[in-house]
């Protein structure tokens, strides 16, 4: 889970079943869960962020049966939350370094060597220099399998595909994910729209 610096907004990458990531924008002010992209690949989520507005999702991701291809079975791209169509991509060729952290909406440190892809432009965003550290968990819940705070500072953690709160020194679900199946579904014209 990823928790955006400046809005009540999250990114929650749920693995599974078998190859298969989705993603789920969570409204952290009213608890509300927004079904987005099936993927059949591994999004590496320690190397993913959330822009402070909770808009752009930069992700590393592998795709082994994208080997052959120009954008390689690794790279690091930038889609619009919380759908995976990437408006600019990153290949990689490798699971090394990869991903970064947004400093700012539209500013970002990339973690390793860049080169954009040439069928993408970097323009609507100011990429830096310098180390971007890796997301993870606070581990602040015993045997839950991430754990942190969301913008409003309240203790939050997933365990065995469930979303919970700690509200008063109560564990409170919020949803669960189990029954999910893959859906892959083509993301809206509005997740599509290049960057101004």
């Amino acid at each position: 889970m990823i928790v955006a610096a400046n809005e009540p907004a999250a990114i929650i990458i749920k693995k599974g079943p078998a190859q298969w990531t989705q993603l789920v924008l969570w409204d952290t002010r009213n608890d509300v869960f927004t079904a987005g992209a099936w993927i059949r690949g591994r999004i590496y989520a320690e190397k993913c962020d959330l822009s402070p507005d909770g808009q752009l999702f930069l992700y590393a991701i592998h795709q082994g049966r994208r080997f052959a291809t120009d954008t390689t079975h690794s790279y690091t791209a930038l889609s619009r939350a919380p759908w995976l169509h990437a408006l600019v991509l990153w290949p990689r060729g490798t699971t090394y370094g990869g991903g970064g952290r947004f400093t700012g909406d539209r500013r970002l440190t990339l973690r390793g060597e860049h080169v954009v892809h040439p069928d993408y432009s970097t323009r609507g965003l100011e990429i830096i220099g310098g180390a971007s550290a890796a997301h993870r968990s606070t581990d602040e819940v015993e045997d839950a399998e991430w754990s942190g705070r969301d913008h409003a500072g309240r203790l939050i953690f997933t365990r065995a595909g469930s979303v919970f709160a700690s509200v008063e020194d109560r564990d409170v679900l919020l949803t669960h994910f189990d029954a999910e199946r893959p859906d892959p579904q083509p993301a809206p014209e509005w997740a599509t729209r290049p960057l101004e």
